[in-house]
């Protein structure tokens, strides 16, 4: 008789303060200098807007992470939406969900991160190549990975030191924007103009909005990642749920603010001519100001240490979904095991190997926004499964359940499904494309399903 997959033996070491570490520690990250540009460009340079559409997409972050939330505490498994995808709608579901991950979506962003970090260095490090660059990168995965090998305790803590770390180089810009500029911004919620010149309308104005939210919700991308280590958190029930909400409102308060705090430095007249020229980084000009030369290193330093906490953040918790997708018995059965101190080893090696090869690819960015399409489309597969798991679990322990239910649920999907179809109509054959991915993974599902049912019957 063939030997059995081993059981699960996660350990339970990550606390309230290191969940919302990794879930703030993947969401805050280099983009939070330049991203505003974007933002308040969309809202016709109306800084009033630009911060209600901060908070708009912190709003519709906080609202998808409160069904994760009820999801992840009533049913607290390793590969978190891998398993509310399975169990709510198919397997097969579930799986190309995970396929896509691990061949494109996951390991495609552990390898933009890495390549994104030694980049940052280019203006400081002269004759740096753009084969250093790859070194670095494949050397910071293989790093990082060895690391989360030891266990999840050393990871998490690691998690919480450099989300601390990175906050104070950030704060201190903010900080200093909010006390030392001498610019008291309008902040009445009204455009001069739309973005093609013309008067702004009540169409044109909520036009102007989705669109600048959407913008802000490249800054909130990450929310979804917690539920993947569901298994590894103290008093899961209780935790999970505030880490989440505390995590994803902190930040958008947090964002609002420090996006104000630039603009108490700069004056929007000429913030405009820089975003316009294509000078987006405003939080780099601001630090300058204030500190001179000393100021573009402490937004170097915070570049660097944000960066560096979004890899560790993704690389912990991406690799638990290709566990959960062999303990489903869908996938490779090594990926289901676990070392001696109770992390996904097999899980973490095939990351490694395949965010490198993604890092020696040219193309990277083509490649991962293939996946923003189907990507929103199984965000929001998994926030209707709460309606599903409350018609077919009814009995399922819920200790906590979504506020406002099924209102907030419903207008969280509105969102979702609202957000996929401009993704459509603006770029049509990438979000198409972009399906072929989960649909290949279907046949990769039929063969595995094969498989493990071809090696049940030997057994019986």
């Amino acid at each position: 008789m063939k030997q059995k997959p081993q059981e699960t033996g996660f350990k339970k070491e990550i606390g309230l303060f290191g969940g919302m570490s990794v879930i703030c520690g993947i969401m805050i990250g280099s983009g939070i200098f330049y991203l505003g540009s974007y933002v308040l460009q969309r809202s016709g340079y109306s800084l009033g807007l630009a911060l209600i559409c901060w908070l708009v997409g912190g709003l519709v972050s906080l609202l998808g992470g409160l069904c994760f939330a009820e999801l992840g505490a009533s049913d607290p498994k390793a590969g978190g939406q891998l398993v509310y995808l399975s169990k709510a709608y198919h397997p097969v579901l579930g799986f190309m969900y995970g396929f896509t991950q691990w061949i494109l979506a996951s390991s495609g962003s552990i390898a933009a991160i890495a390549v994104a970090i030694p980049t940052a260095l280019v203006d400081f490090i002269p004759g740096l190549t753009q084969l250093h660059i790859k070194l670095i990168a494949i050397a910071l995965i293989v790093l990082l990975t060895l690391f989360n090998l030891r266990g999840v305790k050393g990871a998490s803590n690691l998690q919480t030191v450099f989300m601390v770390a990175k906050l104070l180089p950030i704060f201190i810009i903010m900080i200093g924007a909010l006390a030392l500029g001498n610019h008291s911004p309008d902040l009445t919620p009204v455009p001069a103009a739309a973005a093609d010149g013309s008067p702004v309308t009540a169409g044109s104005l909520f036009g102007m909005i989705a669109f600048a939210t959407v913008a802000s919700l490249w800054a909130y991308e990450g929310w979804t990642n917690l539920n993947a280590v569901a298994e590894e958190i103290k008093n899961v029930k209780r935790n999970l749920p505030l880490a989440i909400i505390l995590g994803i409102g902190g930040v958008a308060i947090f964002y609002a603010l420090f996006n104000y705090s630039l603009l108490r430095v700069i004056p929007l007249d000429e913030a405009k001519s820089m975003i316009e020229s294509g000078s987006l980084y405003l939080g780099t000009t601001v630090a300058e100001r204030l500190f001179g030369v000393a100021g573009k290193v402490i937004v170097l330093i915070g570049m660097l240490l944000a960066m560096f906490n979004c890899l560790n953040g993704m690389v912990l918790a991406f690799s638990r979904i290709y566990y959960a997708m062999s303990a489903e018995k869908i996938f490779f059965k090594k990926l289901g095991t676990l070392n001696r101190n109770g992390v996904p080893a097999a899980s973490l090696f095939s990351q490694m190997i395949i965010s490198i090869i993604l890092v020696c690819l040219r193309n990277l960015d083509q490649l991962t926004s293939l996946v923003v399409f189907c990507g929103m489309l199984f965000n929001c597969l998994a926030v209707t499964a709460v309606f599903v798991y409350r018609r077919k679990y009814p009995d399922l322990e819920r200790p906590y359940k979504v506020w406002l239910y099924p209102v907030s649920v419903v207008i969280t999907v509105i969102l979702f499904v609202g957000l996929m179809v401009n993704n459509l109509l603006e770029d049509p054959v990438t979000a198409l494309t972009g399906l072929i991915v989960p649909v290949v993974g279907i046949f990769f599902y039929i063969y595995f399903r094969k498989k493990y049912g071809e090696e049940e019957k030997e057994d019986a």
